[in-house]
């Protein structure tokens, strides 16, 4: 049992560093012909939908976890962007990390991962426009926040090597942690343990995995090797998804970031609306 757990531990670590490194270095790589500008000017730009699209791009096409986020977000208010396009792409940038989808759809199947940046799009641009329609924009504080500095770049195969080595440097102990996690559960827990606790029938879990995934903080390098045991162990997608989602989309080093840049209300209002967004999302996964 224990030399299973072993090889499975180390089959997990090496498929997804791989899988990682190459992703990475492609994604970087072409980043050198993305019209970032273009982008922005449409971010500000006066059609919402064109603008709320346009953050969703924005969001998929700067992979950062929820605390790198906030920099991005403290440029884009100096900048006098529409507030709710600033919280479309504040909810949707740490859920939509191109590399991570990519792994999602090799381990836990395309129809998953399409679904999945269907449902966190959709309800980004709902959530963003309703706090701005509710009048959140008069909880930003007026900070300046240092740590962002915009560039552009070419296609630059150099520079595409040199970030991904330090891109996986950073996040390699994040990917072996959820090797390690996933291939305990895998060798160790017996199957019908997970399937009688977490199974279908246990709808409750799902709200439950969304206010549990924030206080966690477990990043989605490490959550998707875990939830791909657990899903082969039999543990209900929805719950796995909520929990997912609401441990990318909100952790508490990111909170207490936010707090610096927003007022007490919209940081409740913020991590509301990630359970929220969570919790939604596994009910979909849930029934359909």
């Amino acid at each position: 049992m224990f030399i299973e757990t072993i090889k499975s531990f180390v089959f997990i670590a090496l498929e997804l560093t791989l899988l990682f490194m190459v992703i990475s270095f492609f994604i970087s790589l072409f980043q050198g012909i993305i019209p970032y500008e273009r982008i922005e000017r449409k971010l500000s730009g006066k059609n919402r939908y064109i603008a709320a699209f346009a953050a969703i791009v924005f969001a998929f096409i700067t992979p950062f976890c929820s605390c790198s986020t906030i920099p991005i977000v403290v440029n884009m208010l100096k900048k006098k962007m529409p507030f709710g396009i600033v919280m479309i792409f504040l909810f949707s940038s740490p859920v939509l990390d191109p590399t991570i989808l990519t792994i999602m759809g090799v381990l836990l199947g395309w129809k998953v991962t399409i679904l999945y940046i269907m449902i966190t799009s959709t309800l980004s641009i709902i959530i963003g426009f309703t706090l701005e329609k509710l009048g959140f924009e008069k909880s930003v504080k007026n900070v300046v926040m240092s740590g962002y500095k915009e560039e552009n770049r070419k296609f630059n195969f150099k520079l595409a090597i040199s970030e991904t080595i330090s891109l996986i440097k950073s996040v390699l102990p994040y990917l072996i942690a959820g090797a390690a996690i996933g291939a305990v559960i895998h060798g160790l827990v017996p199957t019908e343990f997970i399937s009688e606790l977490f199974g279908d029938e246990k709808w409750w879990l799902i709200p439950l995995a969304a206010i549990l995934g924030i206080p966690l903080y477990i990043r989605l390098s490490s959550m998707i090797p875990i939830s791909q045991i657990l899903i082969m162990k039999g543990m209900a997608l929805g719950p796995v998804m909520a929990m997912m989602i609401s441990s990318a989309g909100a952790s508490l080093p990111e909170i207490v970031l936010l707090r610096s840049i927003f007022k007490k209300e919209l940081v409740i209002m913020f991590v509301l609306s990630v359970v929220s967004m969570s919790t939604i999302s596994g009910f979909i996964f849930y029934f359909v």
